[in-house]
């Protein structure tokens, strides 16, 4: 609360300097925990005003708007993150000053911890959460809630300026990669092209699926005509295929015709080839010898 009114209209840049102290030391019966959600401060003011707020101890800044005018005479009240961004203690002084900032066309967030990528839809959890700030500084962390967790978010960039307002404002988002975040290692796959190194112990077939190798059941409980047919497959009936010693990975081969063909019939085949007009005719007469 000021000690003296302020006009909207600032002939002189208003600045003084207020006892800050976290939203947890607000008097009163309600939870307003809503106050950790946003970067507006508690001061007795007009409103909309934008405000500097300067710890001159460590040289540190950052930028609010106003929320409710609720505080009691020189002492405002500040989200704990923005008075971790200040380095302030509860009860420190900061500097107020009123500020006009150009309105934000672009802003770039870098996650503190990778556990911001489990969010479904991070940029629309972000930009719900951002209905609540009034400005953005760059270089600051803010903290936005959701599912009962705390996130922080550190403002890489902002646009036009490095602070910017963000009420009623048209902005682009877009996101850094999360502090301590790496990129999942992929394991490069080594293909083996020499003949020597080829595995060909799994050739042999294995006792798998049968279709229709089941055993029947009678509605009258007799067993009688319900043995499997065909028998279950035996070890011994398994055969070991011929084995393609030119196997390459990743490479099919289709086998036509795995055994030669013998001699014998490809001459039987060369001797039975079509000749034209090579038959015999028969007539309807039969001939015989004139008596």
């Amino acid at each position: 609360m000021f000690d003296h009114p302020i006009p909207r209209v600032f002939q002189n840049r208003f600045s003084t300097q207020y006892r800050c102290f976290s939203v947890s030391m607000l008097a009163g019966p309600n939870d307003r925990s809503d106050v950790e959600k946003g970067g507006k401060s508690r001061l007795n003011i007009t409103y909309p005003m934008l405000f500097k707020l300067t710890n001159k101890n460590s040289d540190r800044m950052t930028h609010c708007g106003v929320l409710e005018f609720v505080a009691d005479e020189g002492i405002c009240y500040l989200p704990h993150w923005m008075m971790q961004n200040l380095l302030l203690e509860e009860g420190g002084l900061v500097q107020v000053e009123s500020v006009n900032l150009q309105v934000a066309t672009y802003s770039k967030f870098q996650p503190q911890s990778p556990d911001f990528l489990d969010i479904t839809n991070p940029k629309a959890v972000l930009e719900n959460a951002l209905r609540n700030f009034a400005c953005l500084t760059t270089g600051d962390v803010i903290a936005i809630n959701y599912n009962e967790k705390i996130y922080e978010l550190r403002v890489m960039e902002t646009k036009p300026d490095k602070a910017v307002s963000i009420i009623e404002c048209d902005m682009n988002v877009d996101f850094d990669a999360p502090l301590g975040y790496k990129e999942p290692e992929r394991q490069a796959q080594h293909e083996e092209s020499t003949e020597g190194e080829a595995d060909h112990s799994g050739y042999a077939g294995e006792l798998g699926f049968r279709a229709f190798s089941g055993s029947g059941n009678r509605l009258d409980g007799k067993k009688k005509g319900v043995e499997p047919s065909p028998s279950p497959i035996k070890p011994g009936d398994i055969k070991r295929g011929i084995p393609n010693y030119e196997f390459k990975l990743g490479k099919i081969t289709f086998i036509r015709n795995s055994r030669p063909l013998v001699k014998k019939v490809e001459e039987d085949e060369a001797g039975g080839r079509f000749v034209a007009f090579s038959g015999e005719g028969q007539s309807l007469r039969k001939k015989g010898r004139k008596p």
